[in-house]
């Protein structure tokens, strides 16, 4: 069937919107893709919900939070809109939508994890059916919640040569590996454009560090990321996963601008160089999707901590861009069809289970 995938990610920065055909399992075959940037009022705006969230013990709407809800589901709205506008569809053709929303914190160590969106109202808005809450039911049975693209990068790399590994570089980094028998193993690396970003836009006049120039111009602080890694997250056991306020920006406050992009772009390097460490095989080969990869020192640095290849997904034919967007589309029909989309391996869930809440225009 036709379904539409929307993700809102760390990085904060809008809304992807994907349109594939699939059946849910070995079929995919993208359609359309779309990117609605956020505005600099309402990202700060979402900035400002989640460090709230992550204060708090258990999920509770304020004021503030119930108005970003409100806000980021008219602009999932919009984003549908202008997704079907581009592809020539209607919303009769379109099966289902999966809708990610916004994470505004994910506190798995204290048995929740919290997306907001409404999905009855995005279900309602087009007559679409919406799979919505993709990661509650994992952390209930115990599990990360986190990731949850492995099941569909398997499917994408079904022709590549195994072990196979993919790295998302989001605001935060997670890899998927991909044994010879289709097993998966995945978990979050640590913190991918995230921090640099913050350091970016606090200390620079840049929303990111494009390409990587600034960065490039700096020399890494060996001392500080050394302070940064003795963290005993990074040396905890995969399956694990991160929320990407976790880590801030302090350890570099101080240094120069480029010296700062230096050292946050070698930590987010140093962090998928420790966690490949958890690996029961070093992949020969990296595929890196997600805006990280446009990060030229950053792919450099990862290939020299990694002794890997490291390669943009697009080489394969993928649009490292559309890659989150369309997994959830994908797993928004495996929960139509009652299959998994989280398993022990990726998750630590005791067993494989599917996920998602369901609402129907």
């Amino acid at each position: 069937m036709l379904a539409i995938g929307l993700m809102s990610g760390t990085s904060r920065d809008g809304i992807d919107a994907a349109l594939i055909e699939t059946d849910g399992e070995g079929q995919v075959a993208a359609v359309e893709f779309h990117a609605m940037p956020y505005d600099e009022g309402f990202r700060l705006r979402l900035a400002e919900a989640c460090q709230r969230a992550m204060a708090m013990e258990r999920p509770g709407f304020e004021p503030l939070i119930a108005s970003v809800e409100a806000e980021l589901t008219e602009r999932h709205v919009q984003a549908v809109a202008d997704l079907l506008g581009r592809s020539g569809h209607i919303a009769e053709d379109v099966g289902v939508i999966g809708f990610h929303g916004h994470t505004l914190a994910h506190r798995p160590d204290r048995g929740w994890t919290w997306q907001i969106g409404d999905g009855a109202a995005l279900a309602g808005a087009f007559g679409i059916p919406v799979v919505a809450d993709l990661r509650s039911a994992d952390v209930a049975a115990g599990g990360q919640g986190a990731p949850l693209m492995p099941v569909y990068h398997r499917a994408l790399a079904d022709g590549l040569e195994k072990p196979a590994a993919v790295l998302n570089l989001g605001g935060v980094a997670n890899i998927t590996y991909i044994g010879p028998d289709g097993t998966l193993i995945a978990f979050d690396t640590g913190m991918a454009s995230g921090l640099i970003d913050n350091w970016m836009q606090t200390h620079g006049d840049a929303a990111y560090d494009m390409d990587g120039a600034t960065a490039a111009r700096g020399t890494v602080d060996a001392a500080r990321l050394a302070g940064m890694m003795a963290d005993p997250w990074f040396t905890a056991p995969p399956p694990k996963s991160i929320d990407r306020e976790q880590f801030s920006i302090d350890a570099v406050r101080g240094l120069a601008l480029e010296h700062g992009a230096a050292t946050l772009t070698a930590f987010t390097a140093a962090a998928v160089a420790r966690g490949i460490d958890h690996l029961p095989q070093r992949p020969a080969r990296i595929h890196v999707a997600g805006g990280g990869r446009h990060n030229k020192t950053l792919m450099a640095m990862l290939a020299e901590r990694t002794g890997a290849q490291v390669l943009s997904v697009d080489g394969l034919g993928w649009d490292g861009d559309a890659l989150e967007a369309q997994g959830f589309a994908y797993m928004a029909v495996r929960h139509l069809k009652a299959l998994p989309i989280s398993f022990p391996g990726t998750t630590g869930v005791a067993v494989a289970m599917t996920g998602g809440v369901l609402f129907r225009p």
